[in-house]
């Protein structure tokens, strides 16, 4: 019924990983595909930098380590270093404690981080650093409002 070519399309396709709610891992994580999280990782989460990953951390998600893929969506809590190769964004209710390292940054209205921003430059290593002096980047109405 399935021919090799099927089996091998399936195989090659990008896969989703989900850590729910009520599950905790604690210990590294490599993938590619998506990886969504509901629940608590702790450790460091890592995908290859020319890959197609994306991590999602959800608004009841958490992850304590550090997170290192290509394309990242945030909208729950990190404690720890973040670095994406492509695109990050954070949602309303993101909050990393840690820096992040970015390429193209997105922040929405109510995201917080309390850690540095390092633009990574067209030079590999090389970065740009905005430094915060340790202070807590938050976005909120009334920091927005006009004068």
């Amino acid at each position: 019924m399935f021919g090799k070519n099927e089996e091998t399309k399936e195989l090659n396709e990008p896969t989703n990983s989900l850590v729910s709610r009520t599950t905790e891992i604690v210990g590294d994580i490599h993938f590619s595909g998506e990886l969504i999280i509901e629940g608590r990782i702790k450790g460091n989460i890592y995908a290859e930098d020319d890959s197609s990953a994306l991590i999602r951390v959800l608004e009841k998600g958490s992850v304590e380590g550090e997170i290192c893929v290509p394309s990242v969506i945030i909208n729950g809590l990190v404690k720890g270093d973040v670095r994406s190769t492509k695109h990050i964004e954070l949602a309303a209710k993101a909050v990393v404690a840690g820096n992040v390292y970015y390429k193209l940054i997105e922040m929405v209205l109510g995201s917080e981080v309390n850690g540095h921003f390092m633009l990574i430059g067209a030079n590999e290593g090389e970065t740009k650093r905005l430094s915060n002096n340790n202070k807590k980047f938050s976005f909120d109405s009334k920091s927005l409002q006009k004068e």
